[in-house]
């Protein structure tokens, strides 16, 4: 039996607000989205975590050894306290091997769910289809994403949620689940029979490929059909905000602004799962709130929210929330394959 084993990084979704490089060795830490990024992983309650010291390669020794202690002094009292810097150079790939080491023997693979219906959040998708083509060798789109529960085989029957979103003529929000058929599975370069939660899958469908194109299908669940969660179009949820705001930057040792709370009719960003939306403060209550999403998105109570306020022309992670219930839609008909 072979010992090798395949390892999957994956990227948070919400990249547009919570992504950024590791800390780079030619700059001074933290900055200002490294601050957000630990926020993060706090509310998501993280316990194995590494520290990448980026860059060494373009620094003197004495620079590395100073950033190195200002990441401890960062990092001190959180939850990344104790966790292992290593310093890498990611395009010479120095210390990249250690990465994969410290990875393979020190964090625990996570027990999967492999006997609930399947359920996968999209997070790319594609068309893979050239220009050009020939009716006869179109091929459907392509999603990509993480599996969170069950198995996807390939033949299965597939349903898509929140599926088609459009307007009706008064206004009101309408949404198409999709109907579609697995065609093909892989993962990197590697073609699949069937496809188990963790890591990042391609799932090839009979979907209308304009429907797949750059990224149109993100923020969409691809699951079992009739097993995936309700659509909702409004959400009540219990909060928490930070008590300074993160990612901006400050001169000196001053700290962060503290953070507003949350008024009515207020704008915000709200990541669910994949999808990154606008929501508008309907009504707020103590540490309840009630938003108005601009897309509608699948979902279930319990979930966790990220929520993200405009400043100074960016979004920067204000707090979190959970989902304690919502307006429910129910779509209608389906589309099948669009």
């Amino acid at each position: 039996m072979s010992d090798d084993v395949m390892i999957f990084l994956k990227l948070c979704p919400c990249k547009q607000i919570l992504t950024s490089f590791p800390p780079a060795g030619n700059e001074s830490c933290p900055q200002p989205q490294t601050s957000e990024h630990l926020a993060a992983i706090e509310i998501m309650k993280l316990k194995h975590i590494i520290i990448l010291q980026n860059k060494i390669d373009i620094v003197k020794d004495s620079q590395a050894k100073d950033q190195y202690q200002e990441i401890l002094r960062f990092v001190q009292g959180t939850v990344a306290e104790g966790a292992p810097i290593i310093p890498i150079s990611a395009q010479l790939k120095y210390n990249i091997e250690v990465i994969c080491e410290y990875i393979c023997k020190k964090i625990p693979v996570p027990r999967r769910d492999f006997l609930s219906p399947p359920r996968l959040i999209v997070i790319r998708s594609f068309d893979i289809n050239k220009p050009g083509c020939e009716v006869d060798d179109l091929k459907g789109g392509v999603a990509g994403g993480s599996i969170l529960t069950g198995v996807l085989k390939v033949g299965q029957e597939i349903e898509v949620r929140p599926g088609i979103v459009s307007k009706t003529q008064d206004g009101k929000i309408q949404c198409k689940p999709i109907l579609s058929k697995i065609v093909s599975l892989f993962a990197e370069q590697n073609g699949l029979q069937y496809a188990v939660p963790g890591g990042l899958i391609g799932v090839g469908t009979k979907i209308d490929p304009t429907l797949c194109r750059a990224d149109r299908m993100v923020g969409q669940v691809l699951g079992a059909v009739g097993a995936l969660p309700d659509i909702y179009t409004e959400l009540e949820i219990s909060y928490f905000l930070l008590r300074r705001l993160l990612g901006v930057r400050t001169e000196g040792d001053k700290r962060g602004a503290k953070v507003q709370k949350l008024s009515k009719n207020e704008v915000l960003m709200v990541n669910i799962g994949s999808l990154a939306t606008g929501g508008r403060v309907v009504a707020v209550k103590a540490d309840l709130a009630k938003i108005a999403l601009a897309q509608p998105v699948c979902t279930e109570i319990g979930e966790k929210i990220a929520l993200s306020r405009r400043v100074e022309k960016h979004w920067r992670l204000i707090g979190w929330g959970q989902i304690r219930r919502g307006i429910v839609y129910k779509p209608t008909t389906r589309d099948e394959d669009s």
